[in-house]
């Protein structure tokens, strides 16, 4: 998944809001789009190569999206800072981050994967508390990210016994969360002279590229035998998820809140549980969905969705 800049944009959100009906366009395509990316995700690796499906979706979405940047702002500037900030996110954002989801996706539901993708609220609360620029937690943000904590073991909790074998796959996943947060944190320390759409677009081809180059290294056939609802869910990926909710998402990041900009968290897995269910007929034990309910009241501690009362003043 583009990381934001919320840190660069906060000082403007107190002075220009952003249009009612515009913001919530994006949100919609946000919740929507990238909602529904796990459903399209998991029915891709299962017809494609993963590495090479997953490389020439960020490679043709990252071309189109710089297509369309050079043309509404110019060219894009690669100056030696510039492409070191794009190795480091098309690495940690993209290549690292969608090579262990798309790998473990081939063992683990469409809706485990979108819970557990819930949780890069938490990682990049915690890792945006550290060094001399991390904004210190309160203790609220601190019980969240423990409830958090608590709600990765219930999702993690399979409904008859442990198979370490697949708790491998799903950790796998949170390596990827870990890296896509990694990538948050650094793009908003970056200052990155590109545009952030323009940045979106080299990153995810510089990305795809990498993830190209893996799959060669994995000795993946670069000749799949595309399949239709293969064909569908790639082209659904290329340009629904990347393309646009991408873009969408790159605009938040600017021109609204951290909080709101976060809150696909929120929405996603409850999109992507519904649609595994209705098309894939997968299902979820009520320890996992109760633990999807503790990481959201921990997410929504963190971000400050949700602050408790205070204590009563005693006059």
């Amino acid at each position: 998944m583009a990381a934001s800049r919320c840190h660069a944009a906060g000082a403007r959100l107190s002075q220009v809001q952003p249009p009612p009906a515009r913001l919530a366009l994006a949100l919609a395509a946000v919740y929507l789009l990238w909602g529904s990316s796990y459903l399209a995700t998991k029915v891709m690796v299962t017809d494609l190569p993963p590495l090479v499906a997953a490389g020439l979706r960020f490679s043709a979405a990252g071309l189109l999206l710089l297509a369309f940047a050079w043309w509404h702002a110019g060219p894009p500037v690669l100056e030696r800072s510039e492409l070191r900030h794009l190795g480091i996110m098309g690495l940690l954002s993209v290549a690292f981050s969608n090579a262990c989801n798309v790998i473990a996706m081939q063992h683990v539901q469409s809706n485990m994967s979108a819970l557990l993708n819930a949780t890069p609220s938490l990682w990049i609360a915690w890792l945006g508390s550290m060094g001399a620029r991390g904004s210190p937690l309160t203790r609220t943000m601190r019980a969240g990210l423990a409830i958090g904590l608590v709600g990765v073991v219930f999702v993690l909790s399979p409904a008859r016994g442990w198979d370490f074998g697949a708790l491998g796959w799903q950790l796998l996943i949170l390596v990827a969360c870990l890296s896509w947060s990694l990538g948050t944190i650094y793009y908003r320390h970056a200052g990155s002279r590109n545009p952030p759409l323009m940045f979106t677009a080299l990153m995810m081809l510089t990305g795809g590229l990498g993830l190209l180059a893996a799959a060669a290294v994995a000795g993946e056939s670069f000749d799949p035998q595309w399949t239709r609802r293969g064909f569908v869910a790639f082209a659904w990926l290329t340009v629904m998820s990347s393309c646009i909710a991408y873009s969408a998402y790159s605009w938040l990041a600017v021109n609204t809140t951290p909080a709101v900009t976060g809150s696909y968290g929120y929405v996603n897995p409850a999109i992507a549980a519904l649609l595994g269910w209705i098309v894939l007929a997968e299902r979820l034990s009520w320890l996992q969905i109760a633990g999807m309910v503790v990481i959201l009241v921990g997410t929504a501690l963190v971000t400050g969705y949700w602050r408790p009362l205070p204590r009563r003043q005693v006059v």
